[in-house]
């Protein structure tokens, strides 16, 4: 008999297999409407650093981040050094994490989050398109728009925010080093999280 906590890990934690965009690709195109009504798309950033972080705000692994302050201090960082965060959500409707856009202002207000855009995604098309598979996945886009950076926001793979003293950021490494001029040490990690809630 199986060990009672494997479906619940099992349920709870999802891990890319194969990588989504390989580092270096040009990251795809993409036109999506944010929580305040914009039509947000890749193109319109290029010359700047771009994050993609895939949100739920239902998700464990998610709470642990924003709960902590840890994901609204990296927006703040930086958004405030130039670069774009787009945060997406790409929960069905009915599913975990769905939200409208009056709801995820809230939520945004709330949490004193500060994306440059939280795009709402409800058919999956973003997320198919980047093959986004946890909450959190994160991709990290050049100014030429190629991805130098794409998997776990962190190496800690636990919803326990006792981790987070001990974590290496994986987006702030990767862009500290580009930003740099230097290469990215690591460009690629296996994400980690709660599976992104597609349509069924």
């Amino acid at each position: 008999m199986l060990p009672r906590r494997l479906p619940v890990i099992a349920l709870a934690l999802a891990a890319t297999a194969a990588f989504a965009i390989p580092p270096g690709s040009i990251a795809p195109e993409f036109h999506g409407t944010d929580s305040t009504g914009k039509t947000q798309s890749l193109s319109q950033y290029r010359g700047k650093y771009v994050v993609l972080e895939w949100a739920n705000k239902g998700c464990p692994y998610e709470q642990k981040m924003y709960n902590s302050g840890t994901m609204e201090k990296l927006q703040q960082q930086w958004t405030a050094k130039g670069v774009v965060w787009l945060s997406v959500i790409s929960s069905a409707p009915g599913q975990q994490g769905f939200v409208s856009a009056p709801q995820e202002n809230d939520y945004l207000k709330t949490m004193h989050a500060a994306p440059t855009a939280a795009i709402l995604d409800p058919q999956g098309t973003i997320g198919h398109l980047y093959d986004a598979k946890t909450t959190p996945h994160m991709f990290v886009i050049d100014p030429t728009g190629k991805v130098i950076y794409q998997g776990a926001i962190d190496d800690k793979p636990s919803p326990d925010p006792d981790t987070l003293s001990s974590a290496h950021n994986y987006v702030s490494a990767a862009l500290e080093e580009a930003m740099s001029g230097k290469s990215v040490t690591t460009a690629v990690t296996r994400s980690y999280g709660c599976s992104v809630k597609y349509a069924n």
